[in-house]
């Protein structure tokens, strides 16, 4: 019994550190915060769901503090429009605005409206 539970273990490991794991999506590495701009609840975390299946590293979520967001809004950070575009993508929706900040060290800010 010993000897089956250690083999599935081998079996079952992953292989090499966290960093030789593949992550879905596209060969960018995109960090964002996302950031509920209206007043429904759980909205920031439902959309933080989305981008991190999608292979986007969330950094941060929370409630922003414009409430009145009628559409998403996606802030480009740093670099080109690369980021935003893929955030784009995984939501399916959403408007992109260049508005850097050398001071996050994030690529993307999600408003999610």
């Amino acid at each position: 019994m010993v000897l089956l539970a250690a083999g599935w273990w081998v079996v079952r490991r992953p292989a090499g550190p966290p960093s030789d794991r593949v992550i879905p999506g596209d060969d960018v590495h995109v960090t964002a915060d996302v950031l509920n701009g209206t007043p429904i609840d759980g909205l920031a975390r439902e959309v933080t769901e989305r981008l991190r299946r999608a292979g986007i590293d969330v950094v941060n979520y929370g409630s922003g503090q414009d409430t009145t967001l009628d559409s998403t809004t996606i802030l480009i950070r740093r670099g080109d429009t690369t980021a935003a575009l893929r955030v784009r993508r995984a939501l399916g929706l959403g408007r992109v605005v260049v508005r850097p900040d050398p001071h996050l060290l994030l690529d993307v800010s999600v408003l999610a409206g």
